[in-house]
């Protein structure tokens, strides 16, 4: 190494995101030793600290490359580099951490099974042939084991397993890539497989006989509850029909979609039809569930997504998994593990307790989950990623925030597809996904899910957010909270601020909310919304024509009680029951309706954009009555014809008041002269879009903005947010659309 004076240089350099449990150190250690650099790299409160002495040319290129050719897991989000006097250093060590200090440094998301690891797992000759735990640096459960910061293994659920002499040598050894990899184990020091029976008896407690006897059962038909990094799925043949049917049955979940898992991309798309988008979500190493179009001819069962277009794929995640999957021999099902309306069981004495009913096996194993996660879901949107649900593989990425908090604050979600947030400083960890608030269940995965983030991220908070509707948990809980400064905020209002955040932007903007119910600052239920607003406050310039919600709640399951409400509001007058409701609906019941929706009890005024969808899905032919919220929608946007280019007339009034009762006037006439339903649906998608773009723009002209939002619900419906996305486009308008987080509730 060259030491003339003039060359030598010493930077001391900061690196801050996800860079402890990763194979950071041992990456810096190689790197430095590439470059011919002197120094020393270790863990602190804030992440990596590099103290780099050597050429000044060569400094530089260690510094250039240092976030450019980081480990597959970690995740640089700021590098700070400071000039030191030259110390006259040789060599270069991997040190102890620093102890002392508030923990800040990030932990990283679950990550899919490597290519390397997957040799190993494959390879007869390897130690770790058919080990269905083996990981390494750059893969395996991180977030899930996580019981504490550090991150160092007493500190996570691998804390029971102590290694054998081979996988320590492999852990204290920097040029290995498991190096202090915290959850290394093999067969002779690792968590072992189970088979175990509805009663928790061994069928076959040897871990590569476990997997072995799992996927016997599974191709002769059984259900098989499985247990993966964030807890157990409920997995089947998904060609099957018979054991889709009987799983639909004994999980009590009619018609919503179920997961399909597959070995591999050929595998994919066998059932799907891929772009290359589609395709890079899949293998990437976040492994999310990824929506497509199916394939006519693909070999699945009708009962795994009945009404639905598109089938969610994930691939393999796990060495069991792969196991699992070349054992069987096809697509499995591979659906949460528990009933319909609570979270996935992810304790195994839970798991044996819940899932009796429905399992007859389970392929388990001894190293326990920490937090309970679910898969991730996405659709590709504009030919970018739109997440629809953000949980494993994720999760708990943090978001920087454009403006950084005064106070660590923590966010309490809505009620649906809930999930929370907590914040200190310049950064915002967004929690995984929980469900619906519905039961005492989820409410306490709900609170246990916070209490992990403020121990793992150090937030105190001293500011709690809370949705304005006072009915909520998520609000009950706030408001529970003691010591803390309460901030109610509007529902819609936070679907605007949250997009602007995580694209680094503090406003102002159009915001297109569209979603079901949200509890308006007026106290009316809101859901069809046009505002305008920045980070801390918003007016609202626009909404849908309000109709009423017959029911209340009940209008959600039985969209044919919207049709009911818009078809009232668009006749002015008593209406006679459309005939796709014979048979289904009884005629008096829907003279009940039609009265409340004139102006009766139990029929709140609502701007709902979903419930208008519901009202069109119905009159359309789809399904009365729903078992899962937003299944109306879905198959309206399933039954688009995608060759229509028509659209319905939906008026803006000067208001900002988009009139759907034209529209829905159009929808019937249209279906009474036998236009198929398929183009109608198309018609109404394409209106909504033009409708939106067109107020969008006259709001952003008044405003003297140049930006739109679009977000919430609704907008999951791909045909929608790319048509209207498009227009405003065209008006030359600036679109913002959510992509690190979910556009429902989720976000």
């Amino acid at each position: 190494m060259t030491t003339r004076a003039s060359g030598v240089r010493r930077v001391v350099v900061r690196v801050e995101g996800i860079v402890q449990g990763v194979g950071f150190r041992p990456y810096v250690f190689l790197l430095a030793e590439e470059h011919g650099l002197a120094g020393t790299v270790l863990n602190d409160t804030r992440g990596v600290l590099v103290d780099v002495e050597g050429d000044g040319a060569a400094i530089a290129a260690f510094v250039y490359d240092l976030p450019l050719r980081a480990p597959p897991l970690a995740r640089v989000a700021r590098v700070d580099v400071q000039e030191q006097a030259p110390a006259g250093a040789r060599g270069f060590a991997i040190v102890h951490s620093e102890d002392g200090g508030e923990w800040g440094a990030l932990v990283a998301p679950d990550g899919a099974t490597c290519a390397d690891c997957l040799a190993e797992l494959r390879d007869p000759a390897d130690r770790r042939h058919r080990y269905p735990f083996v990981n390494c640096t750059n893969c395996g459960p991180r977030f899930t084991i996580v019981r504490g910061v550090p991150y160092d293994r007493p500190l996570t659920t691998m804390a029971g397993f102590g290694m054998c002499a081979d996988c320590r040598s492999e852990y204290e050894d920097p040029r290995n890539r498991r190096f202090h990899a915290q959850p290394n184990a093999c067969p002779a020091c690792g968590p072992r497989a189970r088979l175990v029976d509805a009663q928790g008896e061994d069928v076959a407690s040897d871990a590569r006989d476990a997997v072995t006897a799992a996927a016997a059962l599974l191709r002769d038909g059984a259900i098989v509850a499985v247990k993966g990094l964030g807890g157990y799925h409920l997995a089947c043949r998904a060609d099957d029909a018979r054991s889709c049917a009987t799983l639909r049955a004994r999980k009590h979940r009619e018609d919503k979609p179920f997961a399909l898992m597959v070995a591999d991309l050929a595998g994919a798309r066998a059932l799907v039809t891929l772009g290359e988008r589609e395709a890079e979500l899949l293998t990437s190493i976040a492994r999310p569930i990824v929506l497509a179009a199916r394939r006519p001819d693909g070999p699945v069962a009708g009962a795994v997504a009945p009404g639905t277009a598109e089938l969610g794929v994930m691939l393999a995640y796990t060495p069991l998994h792969h196991l699992l999957l070349a054992d069987v021999g096809t697509a499995l099902v591979m659906t949460s593990g528990n009933t319909s309306d609570e979270p996935i069981a992810y304790r195994d004495e839970d798991a044996l307790g819940r899932l009796e009913g429905i399992a007859d096996a389970f392929l388990t194993h001894d190293r326990p989950v920490h937090i309970r996660t679910d898969d991730s879901v996405v659709r590709v949107v504009r030919d970018r990623p739109l997440l629809l649900r953000r949980s494993r593989g994720y999760v708990p990425d943090s978001i920087a925030l454009p403006i950084p908090c005064a106070r660590p604050v923590l966010a309490c979600g809505a009620e649906l597809k809930s999930t929370f947030c907590v914040a200190k400083e310049d950064r915002a960890w967004v929690g995984h996904h929980i469900g619906d608030l519905g039961n005492v269940e989820t409410l306490v995965s709900y609170t246990e899910g916070v209490a992990h983030f403020e121990t793992l991220f150090a937030v105190a908070p001293a500011v709690v957010a809370h949705d304005l509707h006072p009915d909520y948990l998520s609000t009950s809980y706030a408001l529970e909270r003691e010591g803390v400064q309460l901030v109610g905020v509007q529902h819609h209002h936070a679907h605007l601020a949250a997009v602007l955040a995580e694209h680094g932007e503090t406003g102002p903007a159009i915001g297109a909310i569209y979603d079901g119910t949200g509890y308006g600052s007026d106290g009316t239920v809101w859901g069809g919304e046009l505002l305008v607003g920045e980070l801390v406050g918003f007016a609202r310039v626009g909404s849908l024509h309000t109709v009423a919600l017959p029911g209340g709640d009940r209008a959600v399951r039985e969209p044919w009680r919207m049709a009911c409400a818009w078809l009232v509001a668009a006749s002015g007058e008593g209406v006679a029951m459309p005939a796709v409701f014979a048979g289904q609906v009884a005629p008096a019941m829907w003279d009940a309706v039609a009265s409340l929706a004139s102006g009766g009890f139990s029929a709140p005024p609502t701007s709902s954009m979903g419930r208008l969808f519901d009202a069109v899905a119905a009159l359309c032919g789809l399904p009365p009555r729903v078992t899962y919220e937003g299944q109306a929608a879905i198959a309206l946007e399933a039954l688009a014809d995608r060759a229509e280019c028509g659209a319905y007339a939906l008026p803006v009034g000067a208001d900002g008041v988009l009139d759907a009762r034209v529209t829905v006037r159009a929808v019937t006439a249209d279906l009474k002269a036998g236009v198929l339903a398929s183009v109608v649906a198309a018609r109404f998608h394409h209106a909504v879009a033009e409708a939106t773009a067109a107020a969008c723009a006259t709001a952003a002209s008044v405003a003297a903005v140049g930006t739109v939002v679009l977000s919430g619900g609704v907008f999951q419906n791909r045909l929608l947010l790319e048509d209207t996305a498009a227009r405003l486009d065209a008006t030359g308008l600036r679109v913002l659309l959510p992509e690190r987080l979910p556009p429902n509730d989720g976000g």
